[in-house]
């Protein structure tokens, strides 16, 4: 029986990561990098907010400091956070759903803190969220469990019977290793690790709704 429910936020809940392929080769070109790699995104989604923005640094001989990197790269999305992005289809449906059956739920993602926040609070969700963890709690990001379980035990739920609702490929690896119950959710943007998601998560989804008949 599932008793808790964490959600990742792009990709998942937010119809968000068409933003986040393209601000990689915007902030790089501003700053001068020429042939940008075209699976850079692919490359960097991985990696925590530290790890990216050094990683920038490092491979494209970046004059300017990982600060900078950070703070242009949130200052260039935030508009988008704060008036544009919507919530994917049936998100709330399936929030009313768990409210309804008192499953407890919250967010885990590598998004920067304050944009997070802003876009939840937008889309008239923030409120009804138990939780919102980052890579500001969990340095290590979501190679590494310990943000899951760190969700779990807010819950006061043990990862057997906690849903871990992610888009992403190195994320649902992370989590099913833990030993959480693992929702793949598609996404157009990882569609390429579609195949090798649904290998090894327990449930697969096209639409957020389907998640209601797996609870």
């Amino acid at each position: 029986m599932i008793k808790g429910v964490i959600f990742d936020l792009d990709g998942t809940l937010l119809d968000s990561m068409t933003v986040w392929s393209s601000i990689d080769r915007e902030f790089l070109d501003e700053n001068g990098v020429k042939d940008i790699p075209p699976d850079i995104s692919d490359i960097v989604k991985k990696m925590t907010v530290d790890e990216s923005s050094q990683y920038f640094i490092d491979r494209f001989g970046l004059s300017c400091t990982k600060e900078y990197v950070i703070h242009r790269i949130e200052e260039m999305v935030r508009d988008r956070y704060e008036n544009k992005i919507p919530l994917k289809p049936h998100a709330a449906e399936v929030m009313d759903f768990l409210d309804s059956h008192g499953i407890l739920y919250g967010v885990a993602t590598a998004t920067y803190k304050g944009l997070a926040e802003a876009a939840l609070r937008r889309c008239g969700v923030y409120d009804r969220i138990g939780f919102l963890l980052t890579d500001r709690e969990y340095p290590q990001g979501k190679n590494f469990p310990d943000i899951f379980l760190g969700a779990a035990e807010m819950m006061g739920t043990q990862p057997c019977d906690t849903l871990v609702v992610e888009d992403s490929l190195h994320c649902i690896e992370t989590a099913k290793a833990a030993g959480f119950v693992t929702v793949g959710v598609y996404d157009p943007v990882s569609e390429a690790d579609s195949k090798d998601i649904m290998k090894i998560c327990d449930h697969y989804v096209r639409s957020l709704d389907e998640i209601i008949n797996i609870i």
